[in-house]
């Protein structure tokens, strides 16, 4: 396995640092919260990985990007979806096969493969044509594979560590495996705690919630780690979000997001639920009780808590239904509060506030 490579940096007393990770594609999320957090030649961005997959428009993506180093401070730093069509390209055909049927045949045209591929012109029916991208994609897209290639896989400041997935320590970084720091599951659960600020993406935050959905970054002081996935693209409610550092990366941490949902104001005071689940990716099994027209009554079966799921979000493979991420929390509310609106029912709306997902009963104007 390929060791870890670091890029250091100063960031100069008096600037913001704005760290973004797990755009995916998601050009209209990235152009919308840059547009929200007034980024300007003064800031300095940093590009917690995954840039690129599983989204409408990784090419566009990544040439944005690359664009915007050009007039503005940018890093980008490697997350295991990046490293995909690089770690390919510089190898040498031996995994034609897993290859296209686990990356092309998963994502198709919301993969960066497909969408290089379409404006080469160069046809992708099989494991067979991948000689022809191995071949021709260097030649055709010079830059962007350099870009892709020089990608780091962690980006180390005086006060913090940038890195996709996460790490296990703060010296002998060039030893690590690089693909264990990009793909790194459930960081926070490791118990590690850093001297430094270590920021990291990769797994979208909710997977550590188990009662109520929250997409706003989990910021833990006393263990000098910030994570950041808002599960932009992956989840329904997902949102992209914007850690800021002040002065820096010496001063306070804050945050701002951007999810595209269309707002509206409550009309009428709502109480928080008490008790709530969350339903996660990974944990997302259920049972069938009671169809409706909007939403459907299931047990989950990891905790037993029956529930209302909308109707879509079920579905159905070998026998095994499982659903999207959901909940029966009821957010908080007070007459007169903006709310994201996710799904409005007859009787009830998914809404957003501050990053957390929940259902409204009240009126919406």
């Amino acid at each position: 396995m390929a060791k870890a490579t670091v890029q250091k940096a100063v960031f100069p007393a008096g600037r913001r640092v704005l760290a973004v990770s797990d755009i995916h594609g998601n050009l209209a999320f990235l152009k919308g919260l840059l547009g929200k957090v007034k980024f300007s030649r003064d800031d300095i961005l940093v590009l917690v990985g995954d840039l690129l997959e599983k989204g409408p428009e990784s090419l566009a993506t990544l040439r944005y990007c690359m664009k915007l180093g050009e007039t503005h401070t940018v890093y980008a730093v490697c997350g295991n979806c990046d490293d995909l069509l690089r770690r390919y390209l510089d190898s040498h055909g031996e995994r034609d096969e897993s290859f296209f049927r686990f990356y092309y045949e998963t994502w198709r045209e919301k993969s960066l493969l497909a969408q290089m591929a379409a404006e080469a012109g160069l046809p992708l029916r099989g494991p067979e044509d991948l000689e022809a991208v191995r071949r021709e994609f260097p030649k055709r897209f010079p830059r962007e594979v350099a870009y892709l290639r020089a990608m780091p896989t962690i980006l180390e400041t005086e006060d913090c560590f940038f890195v996709h997935g996460g790490i296990p320590r703060e010296d002998r970084l060039e030893e690590l495996e690089a693909w264990a720091c990009m793909k790194n599951d459930d960081f926070l659960g490791q118990g590690l705690s850093f001297s430094k600020w270590v920021v990291v993406g990769h797994w979208p935050v909710t997977l550590y919630h188990a009662d109520i959905p929250s997409a706003a970054p989990i910021i833990l002081p006393e263990r000098r780690i910030a994570s950041i996935d808002g599960g932009c693209v992956l989840k329904v409610d997902g949102q992209l979000n914007a850690l800021i550092l002040a002065d820096g990366g010496r001063g306070e941490l804050s945050w701002l997001a951007y999810d595209g949902l269309p707002v509206m104001v409550a009309g009428a005071d709502q109480a928080a639920s008490e008790d709530s689940v969350n339903i996660r990716w990974g944990r997302d099994e259920v049972e069938v009780l009671e169809e409706g027209p909007e939403l459907t009554l299931c047990r989950h079966v990891e905790t037993g808590r029956v529930l209302p799921i909308l109707n879509d979000y079920l579905h159905a493979r070998k026998g095994t239904v499982r659903c999207e991420d959901s909940t029966d929390y009821r957010l908080p509310v007070t007459a007169g509060e903006r709310l994201a609106v996710v799904r409005r029912l007859s009787d009830r709306a998914l809404v957003k506030k501050k990053g957390v997902t929940g259902w409204y009963f009240g009126p919406l104007v």
